[in-house]
């Protein structure tokens, strides 16, 4: 859940902010104790829950939040960008993992939000080129206008693909389809992250994986670097999903996200005001 929001108030032992200040919110609750949350990779704590899934969230007028997890928001920042940070470090996440280079020619399956993001993170990085795929035309003019090269279907994937195939793939979408489009279309020795999460799982080419050395990883969510990287780089004037937002009351959630669901058309996030 992307939410911010304004502190009314602090536990006792909190004493890094005070009544008043705007700050964005890591929806990920950890212990802050394991191996994992110890050696910077909280994302993977045993014990994570997830506001708005696993613990009450943003959808109200208050929510109780750890102090650990929430970020300052510069003064220049406006709330409702500074709501973008959480999708924007799952990208950041994800591009970090697969380790992109200047050099690299990328593939991005999905032209959701996380996808678009993935662009623009690609981009920021300097990725001399990104394809982005995804059968919806609006959202690919969004990821063109983020300096992707759109492709409408598998055709296209295959127009544009380099001739020994993608450095480097991401799946935003999570289908058995487009994880082995992914696998397909990249090169020997190519890095594919896969971020994409549905109920459902895939089988894989495994014998393909072995021979060509193809380098898979997960990618969940993102660690505490991701989102403060995101929320600076938001700050900066670097990244801006807005035109392709709009506003709505809490009390029109349900439709909203029915909207989302049924044809989300050129809106990549609906922001909800309580």
């Amino acid at each position: 859940m992307n939410s911010r929001g304004t502190v009314a108030g602090t536990g006792k032992g909190a004493s890094r902010f005070k009544p008043g200040d705007r700050v964005a919110v890591n929806p990920l609750q950890t212990c802050g104790k394991c191996r994992d949350c110890l050696s910077g990779e909280a994302q993977l704590c045993p014990d994570r829950k997830l506001l708005g899934a696993h613990l009450p969230g943003a959808f109200a007028e208050y929510a109780v939040v750890s102090e650990s997890n929430v970020y300052a928001i510069p003064d220049a920042l406006s709330f409702d960008l500074a709501a973008m940070a959480e999708p924007l470090a799952c990208a950041v996440h994800l591009c970090r993992l697969i380790a992109l280079k200047p050099e690299d020619r990328l593939l991005v399956m999905g032209a959701g939000p996380i996808g678009l993001f993935a662009v623009a993170a690609a981009r920021l990085l300097g990725v001399r080129e990104v394809v982005v795929a995804d059968l919806n035309a609006d959202r690919l003019r969004i990821a063109a206008e983020l300096g992707g090269i759109p492709a409408n279907g598998d055709a296209e994937i295959e127009r544009l693909k380099p001739a020994e195939g993608f450095d480097a793939a991401v799946d935003a979408v999570g289908l058995q389809a487009t994880r082995l489009r992914c696998i397909a279309s990249a090169r020997r020795g190519a890095r594919i992250g896969l971020t994409g999460l549905h109920e459902a799982d895939s089988t894989l080419p495994v014998n393909t994986i072995i021979r060509e050395e193809l380098k898979l990883l997960g990618a969940f969510a993102y660690d505490p670097q991701d989102f403060e990287q995101a929320l600076h780089w938001i700050a900066e004037g670097k990244v801006d999903l807005l035109p392709w937002t709009m506003q709505r009351p809490l009390e029109q959630g349900g439709e909203c996200f029915e909207t989302l669901i049924g044809g989300p058309g050129s809106i990549a996030k609906i922001l909800l005001q309580p």
